[in-house]
C-alpha cells in the first residue's frame, strides 16, 4: 500500500511543490513530500508559484526547496517526477528504485512544463498539466485504498 509519495522536479521551488501541495489536499491520508534533482537548496518557493497556489487555495509560502537524496528517495513508496528526464535521473543513479518512479503525466505522454524564469503563462500551464496529473494518480491511489 503506498503511503508516502514524493514529487520531484529540478529546483524544488516550482512544480514539485505545487504538485505536492495538490496531492496533499486530494489525499490528506498520505505523506506527501517534494525535493529537486538540483535544487535551490534553501530556497523558497517561487513568488509567480506561490501566487497561482494562493489563488487555489494553497499555501506555499513556508516551502523550502530541498536536494533529492538515496535515502530520501528510497523511504518514498511512490515517487513522481514532472519529466521522463528526471525518471532517468533517479533510475540511473539508483537502479533499485524502478518500479516506483513514474512521471506525473504519464497517461499523456507528456513532461510538465518548466515554468522558472518564464511568463506568467507558462506558469499557469505548468499548473494545469499538474492539477491534470494530480486528479489522474488522485484517482488511481484512492482506488488502490
Amino acid at each position: 500500500m503506498i503511503r508516502s509519495v514524493l514529487m520531484v522536479c529540478e529546483g524544488n521551488i516550482c512544480r514539485s511543490p505545487m504538485a505536492a501541495a495538490l496531492l496533499a489536499r486530494e489525499l490528506p491520508e498520505l505523506e506527501v513530500t517534494s525535493a529537486g534533482t538540483h535544487a535551490v537548496v534553501g530556497a523558497g518557493a517561487d513568488a509567480v508559484i506561490v501566487e497561482i497556489a494562493q489563488a487555489h487555495g494553497l499555501a506555499l509560502d513556508t516551502h523550502v526547496a530541498t536536494q533529492l537524496d538515496a535515502s530520501r528517495a528510497q523511504a518514498a513508496d511512490l515517487i513522481l517526477t514532472m519529466t521522463q528526464a528526471q525518471r532517468q535521473w533517479i533510475e540511473s543513479n539508483w537502479p533499485s528504485l524502478r518500479g516506483k518512479v513514474f512521471r506525473l503525466c504519464d497517461e499523456e505522454r507528456v513532461d510538465v512544463m518548466d515554468p522558472y524564469r518564464r511568463h506568467r503563462a507558462v506558469f499557469d500551464l505548468a499548473f494545469v498539466q499538474i492539477r491534470g496529473g494530480i486528479s489522474q494518480w488522485s484517482r488511481s491511489l484512492a482506488a488502490q485504498r
